[in-house]
């Protein structure tokens, strides 16, 4: 186990805490394709060592650019993961250019997500897509491997995904007709950029129709309501799990980012403090929640997964959930951090940062770390810190054009800006 090294500074203790959560994706990525292991531990009925990850895999690509940004590994060894994940996926499976949820890290050969579910993924393919701009955007001095990033994103046919009701689905194999089940991706949720991409792609976009008219019309998109005085624009009773606001802002900038339906940055701060506001009053009574004990999302839990939330509460606490979200309550998130390390570390703190999730009403610590509940913990930090992968990603001319085609504004999005 990595020694705790308690009484850090502030500054100090979220320094620390990033480098030892970014090990995941610099010492466990697969050795052969680059690409993020789904995770580390417990029998979920797949391959841990071969099972690679879409989303997490995109995810990691950020954290390991903050990695290289702050020294803690050097700039060309990056770069040349970058190249390696790359070739990989020109040759890996994918599906009009649509990548599955599960790959094996070797082969490339897609692994089914459940029975009968081995096609493309557009929500994971999204999520990669951003790590690779962003990883073509960090790495502007080799235009060769931006070329190339720029091709994978231009073959993606976001459109195969439209139904012709307008909406767009999660999942779809091309050799098969719809399911009468399949699931369109209507918010408010992770999947908004989904979106975003897909109204700026040039070749397969997704008409702003699909976010308006499908999307944003969702039952449980607007909310309105306010949870201990805290209005929440957007999403369902008591905002659900709080991935639902913290990966569509991993690399889209949500500072002043409005459209017709709310603003951004106060959706991730509001969806935070509610989230945290339920811990506080606790209501089911569970052991060590408060001030410096707070967060509920998906991850792991004594019953196998459970993607927690206050209105699924097991009391189980996940680190993602508050440390994700340090950009938009710091101040809250902090004295979270400092208790989760200082006076919880000799449990949950490891050689590759924390845990996925504790609880302490059941004396239960998870067995694994997630690489969608490891990045964001990295990527949370450096934005709060720099900006660093909001720069990178909404600087980005796709990111761009989406948001425009889609109605949004932001400061960034001004002409003056560019």
């Amino acid at each position: 186990m990595a020694d705790l090294i308690r009484g850090l500074d502030d500054a100090a203790l979220r320094d620390r805490v990033a480098q030892a959560t970014a090990l995941y994706f610099l010492d466990w990525s697969h050795p052969v394709s680059g690409m993020a292991r789904e995770r580390s531990g417990g029998a979920f009925g797949y391959d841990v060592e071969e099972t690679v990850c879409t989303g997490g895999t995109g995810f990691g690509l950020l954290a390991q650019i903050v990695a290289a940004e702050r020294g803690w590994r050097p700039r060309r060894e990056i770069l040349d993961r970058v190249e390696r994940l790359v070739g990989f996926l020109e040759s890996a499976d994918c599906f009009d250019g649509v990548f599955p949820h599960f790959m094996n890290g070797s082969t490339g050969r897609v692994i089914p997500f459940m029975a009968g579910d081995d096609g493309g993924d557009l929500v994971e393919t999204a999520f990669l897509m951003l790590g690779l701009l962003g990883a073509a955007a960090f790495f502007a001095e080799e235009p060769s491997v931006g070329a190339r990033i720029e091709a994978l994103f231009n073959a993606v046919n976001w459109a195969a995904h439209l139904r012709e009701d307008g909406a767009v689905i999660w999942h779809r194999h091309p050799d098969r007709p719809w399911k009468p089940e399949a699931l369109p991706i209507r918010g408010w949720n992770e999947a908004l950029p989904v979106f975003v991409l897909g109204a700026g792609s040039l070749d397969h976009p997704i008409p702003a129709t699909s976010y308006h008219d499908s999307w944003a019309q969702a039952p449980a998109f607007r909310n309105g309501r306010s949870y201990g005085d805290i209005p929440l624009p957007l999403g369902p009773d008591w905002g659900g799990p709080l991935f639902m606001s913290q990966y569509p802002f991993l690399g889209i900038d949500p500072r002043g980012l409005r459209d017709a339906y709310a603003d951004y940055g106060m959706q991730a701060r509001a969806h935070a403090l509610v989230n945290r506001h339920h811990c506080l009053t606790n209501p089911h009574g569970w052991t060590g929640y408060g001030p410096q004990c707070w967060g509920l999302t998906a991850s792991d839990d004594p019953a196998g997964y459970a993607a927690h939330s206050p209105t699924v509460d097991t009391g189980v606490i996940t680190p993602t959930a508050a440390l994700g979200s340090f950009p938009f309550a710091p101040d809250e998130a902090m004295p979270f951090l400092r208790h989760l390390h200082d006076d919880l570390g000799a449990r949950i703190w490891g050689e590759a940062g924390f845990f996925d999730a504790f609880s302490l009403s059941h004396d239960w610590v998870a067995e694994s770390r997630l690489a969608i509940d490891q990045a964001p913990i990295v990527i949370g930090l450096e934005n709060h810190r720099s900006g660093l992968l909001w720069r990178l990603i909404s600087g980005r001319p796709e990111i761009r054009r989406g948001l425009r085609a889609l109605g949004f504004s932001a400061p960034y999005l001004d002409p003056a800006s560019a």
